[in-house]
């Protein structure tokens, strides 16, 4: 037997023995890249939120203007725009975007460019901290074609 064919028996063995436990692994958890400024706290809120809801983050801290960029060259429209852009499994993510909305589109997986809640309303994940003192806005999660065009994903109200 070849070292190569054995690994592949000894790695199979493994895998159905680590199955059989109950003990396979685990499938990762998403990762969302995010683009924003080094100073901005609900950025860093937001985030946090995503990673209290399982998600991986990786962060770039950028300029405004490189920030801008991002959203432009991922495709997205400045009249979505928020204080930072996310990519998730192809999907872009503009905003204070629910944990829970994000993990909706990854499961349905609609045919569109991504998610995004335009401005900053105050009760949105990373925008609802105690400064807030409770105050929510209504808004919408918007659901963005690649032609620009935008449809209600989720409604807060």
């Amino acid at each position: 037997m070849n070292r190569r064919k054995l690994l592949q028996t000894s790695f199979a063995l493994a895998a159905g023995t680590l199955a059989g436990l109950g003990l396979a692994a685990q499938p990762a958890r998403p990762v969302v890249e995010v683009w924003k400024t080094a100073s901005c706290g609900c950025c860093h809120d937001w985030i946090k939120h995503l990673q209290d809801q399982g998600f991986e983050v990786q962060t770039h801290d950028v300029s405004n203007a490189t920030k801008n960029d991002y959203r432009r060259r991922l495709g997205l429209a400045d009249k979505f725009g928020s204080c930072h852009t996310a990519l998730v499994s192809g999907y872009v993510i503009e905003g204070h975007v629910p944990a829970r909305e994000i993990r909706r589109l990854l499961k349905d997986k609609p045919r569109a460019l991504g998610l995004a809640v335009p401005g900053m309303p105050i009760g949105s994940p990373g925008m609802d901290g105690p400064d807030y003192g409770g105050h929510k806005d209504a808004y919408d999660v918007l659901l963005v074609q690649r032609g620009g065009t935008a449809s209600v994903f989720q409604s807060y109200r």
